[in-house]
């Protein structure tokens, strides 16, 4: 095996097949084994100087084989062919002493991806380690200069990585893909008067030359952090409130959550049993597009090998079905979606009972209340649906931002919150797995200081 120098995807796929191999010598039944690579450059400059550099080069494997229906798994960084055989050993002895589980096991065969397509998500970017520097310390520059009451700076970060994964098993499907991950943010502190905000602002792409520019980044963290400024509290209230977009994006994820494989058979889910029936507006519409070009949350299959698919996850309301892997499928007497490991590319439609609305459109359906630009705390409880956070946004008269507010709490229950969405807006995020735009909600309870 090829251990010294940077391995290709032959030799990951080599080292599958030996492991595999292995794991059929000894007398497993099944066995699925990934391997993968990883090299990464970061950087972070603050106050215009070089704050950490750091460079990672990982390499590892996971086996897990079957004896019947008991399962055994191990892992190793050391891809030598003798360690791998160990490795292998030490799951197949493992699983001799677990017991035995009626779920466990492969997928079925025709589950497996066939045709692995290519989405464009592999961009090596071959920056050197001072023009990495030289961006980041360009993106706090762009922030700090905005403005003089942007007075201390937590930092610019330069991010890149690219990975190799090949996933095998031993239905006969051994394939691999390489994707890569660039990011650049930036997050400052503003002051006046004697009160101090922060805020940031990223890009996050596949590929480099997508990057939003270093001086955009640092103009927006500036321009971000300054509207924070003179901030005041509420008295509590139930108003109409507005998640921005990349804080929406944390609504969907408890959606989400709610309907993987594991909360429905656990029955640890304020969503039990909800597929076919209505938990959002008759308006909402989700879908899942794991083959977008140069998406984050692209994959061509799964965890387990399994070939995703699109699928409308709600449609006019209704959810159609669950989040689920292999062993969560069969757990409830259902089929994989595709899903072990997560959702890839959840696509919140823009829309109303009155069509798509941009930001300003929303904050006119608004007319009073509170956008949420910020959260704090993790007051989200899966199980029951309550939602309390710490907040900070901006507070909304006749339509039209008003003046910014912190040192708040918003709160309501998820269910209820779904059912009363009035809106998601046109301005959608793409920097993440999760794209929406803003989520305009009928009310929630706004709790001052």
């Amino acid at each position: 095996m090829a251990t010294s120098r940077t391995m290709t995807q032959a030799d990951l796929q080599s080292c599958v097949e030996l492991a595999l191999a292995e794991a059929g010598r000894l007398g497993a039944s099944e066995a699925e084994v990934g391997v993968s690579t990883d090299t990464g450059l970061s950087v972070t400059a603050r106050m215009r100087d070089v704050e950490t550099l750091e460079y990672h080069r990982d390499r590892g494997m996971g086996v897990t084989l079957y004896r019947g229906k008991c399962k055994g798994s191990a892992s190793t960084a050391d891809l030598s062919a003798q360690a791998i055989r160990e490795t292998v050993a030490k799951a197949f002895s493992i699983a001799g002493f677990t017991a035995e589980d009626p779920c466990a096991g492969l997928p079925d065969a025709d589950m497996l991806a066939r045709d692995i397509p290519d989405l464009d998500l592999n961009h090596p970017w071959a920056i050197e380690p001072d023009a990495a520097r030289d961006l980041a310390i360009s993106c706090e520059a762009a922030a700090l200069e905005f403005d003089p009451r942007i007075s201390n700076s937590e930092g610019a970060t330069l991010s890149s990585h690219q990975g190799l994964r090949v996933f095998g098993n031993s239905l006969g499907f051994v394939a691999g893909y390489a994707s890569t991950m660039h990011s650049l943010s930036c997050a400052v502190i503003g002051q006046q008067n004697g009160e101090m905000q922060r805020d940031y602002w990223y890009s996050s792409v596949r590929d480099y030359r997508d990057l939003e520019s270093a001086a955009s980044i640092g103009a927006t963290a500036a321009r971000r952090t300054l509207e924070r400024l003179g901030a005041q509290q509420l008295s509590t209230r139930v108003v109409p409130v507005l998640f921005v977009p990349e804080l929406a994006r944390g609504l969907i994820g408890s959606f989400l959550g709610a309907i993987r494989g594991g909360s429905q058979y656990r029955r640890a889910s304020f969503l039990l049993d909800v597929a076919g029936k209505q938990v959002f507006p008759s308006w909402f519409n989700c879908m899942e597009r794991p083959h977008l070009m140069k998406a984050l949350g692209s994959a061509p299959f799964d965890s387990e090998g399994v070939a995703t698919r699109d699928r409308q996850l709600v449609d006019q309301g209704v959810v159609t079905g669950y989040v689920l892997s292999t062993y969560s499928a069969r757990k409830l007497g259902l089929k994989t979606t595709g899903n072990a490991g997560g959702v890839h590319n959840l696509l919140v439609q823009p829309g109303s009972v009155t069509g798509e609305h941009d930001f300003n459109a929303l904050l006119k359906m608004m007319n009073r209340g509170l956008i949420v630009t910020e959260l704090m705390g993790s007051g989200v409880n899966g199980v029951t649906g309550d939602y309390s956070r710490g907040a900070a946004g901006v507070w909304v008269e006749n339509g039209q931002m008003a003046y910014p507010v912190h040192e708040i709490t918003i709160a309501g229950n998820l269910k209820d919150m779904f059912h009363n969405m009035v809106a998601v807006g046109s301005d959608v995020d793409v920097r993440g797995g999760i794209r929406t735009g803003s989520i305009l909600l009928e009310s929630m309870t706004v709790a001052g200081g």
